[in-house]
């Protein structure tokens, strides 16, 4: 498994990825259509890393449609890997098998790698789906890569799970700050400072998305 997670983090750019791109560009412009606010802000030179809710187990092929120019590297669940064809596949697709339950050295190590070769990485802090769309269960070892990585932080908020003929917006936020932690030294205060950054962050991007919401529904009305 270790040297599957090692595999993962290259500079190259695989076939498969770029063929599940193009299915991403139609399914999500058709069957299960999906908008996204400030895209122009995933455009950005990478490294960076991306934070999302998760709500759809399709919501890292919606992000390889949302990063246009380059490959996203991202975290997945072990279990995804469970027989060889699955790892191939998951390989290919640049995932980062992770154990959601125990600290995992081998998949922080490939995350740090990632941002070392110049990719862009997408992670899940909630390390699960959950549809209620908060960011209030953050998993240990998100604001540990944030901080120790010394890249933009870019909050994306998925404002509904995915389905068919029915629009899912996604929020690209702008970049969480992280030099003010970084100066205090990244230890378990920090760490713990980065994780309520960063559920304040979702808890604002849900607020102004509600608010939006209610201003669109008042001038149709």
């Amino acid at each position: 498994m270790a040297e599957n997670k090692r595999e993962t983090v290259t500079t190259r750019n695989t076939f498969v990825y770029g063929f599940l791109r193009v299915f991403a560009t139609v399914v999500f412009h058709t069957l299960m259509p999906v908008r996204f606010h400030h895209r122009e802000r995933l455009d950005a030179d990478p490294p960076f890393i991306m934070i999302a809710n998760h709500q759809h187990a399709l919501d890292p092929v919606v992000m390889a449609l949302g990063v246009r120019h380059h490959q996203v590297v991202f975290l997945g669940k072990k279990e995804l890997g469970k027989n060889a064809v699955m790892r191939f596949f998951m390989r290919e697709l640049h995932c980062i098998l992770v154990d959601r339950h125990h600290t995992d050295m081998e998949a922080m190590r490939a995350c740090m790698k990632a941002i070392k070769l110049g990719k862009p990485l997408l992670i899940f802090p909630e390390g699960t789906r959950h549809h209620e769309g908060q960011m209030e269960q953050i998993e240990n070892g998100t604001a540990l890569i944030a901080l120790r990585s010394n890249v933009p932080i870019i909050p994306i908020y998925i404002d509904r799970k995915l389905a068919f003929f029915r629009i899912t917006n996604l929020y690209v936020g702008e970049p969480i700050r992280t030099d003010d932690l970084r100066e205090k030294g990244i230890n378990a205060e920090t760490c713990e400072e980065m994780n309520e950054r960063m559920r304040e962050t979702f808890r604002r991007m849900i607020r102004e998305t509600e608010a939006g919401t209610e201003t669109e529904s008042s001038k149709k009305s």
